[in-house]
C-alpha cells in the first residue's frame, strides 16, 4: 500500500480554455476539486496511505454518480433510457471508468508485471 508521499497532478484551471462550454468546465473543476481534496488528505496525515484515500474518494464519487443517473419518473423517458435500470447504470459505469482510466498518464507504470525488461 502507497502512503502519503507523493503529490498527484491536477490539471490547472489554466488549461479552461474559453472555448470549453459549460459542461466541460464543470467537469475539468469536478475532477481538479477531487484530486487536490486527495492531495490535501494525504498532506495533512503523511502517516495517510494513499489507497485509502483513493478509495475514499472512489466511494464518494461512485455515489454521487449513482445518485445523478437515477431515472426520472417517466418510464418513457428518452433521456433517462440509458440509465433505466441499476444494472445498465452500472455497465455505463463501468465503460466510462474503464475509458478514464485508459486515458490516465498514470494507467501504465514502469513497475507494472507486465512491462518488458531488457
Amino acid at each position: 500500500m502507497g502512503m502519503a508521499s507523493v503529490k498527484i497532478k491536477s490539471t490547472p484551471s489554466a488549461l479552461i480554455i474559453p472555448s470549453m462550454n459549460q459542461d466541460d468546465i464543470h467537469y475539468e473543476e469536478a475532477a481538479r476539486q477531487a484530486i487536490d481534496l486527495g492531495n490535501r488528505l494525504a498532506n495533512d496525515d503523511q502517516e495517510a496511505d494513499l489507497w485509502d484515500i483513493a478509495d475514499g474518494l472512489l466511494a464518494g464519487a461512485v455515489q454521487y454518480w449513482l445518485y445523478s443517473r437515477q431515472p426520472c419518473d417517466d418510464p418513457l423517458c428518452e433521456d433517462c433510457a440509458p440509465f433505466a435500470s441499476a444494472v445498465q447504470r452500472l455497465s455505463e459505469l463501468q465503460q466510462m471508468t474503464q475509458r478514464m482510466a485508459e486515458e490516465s498518464e498514470y494507467f501504465h507504470s514502469p513497475n507494472d508485471s507486465d512491462v518488458g525488461r531488457a
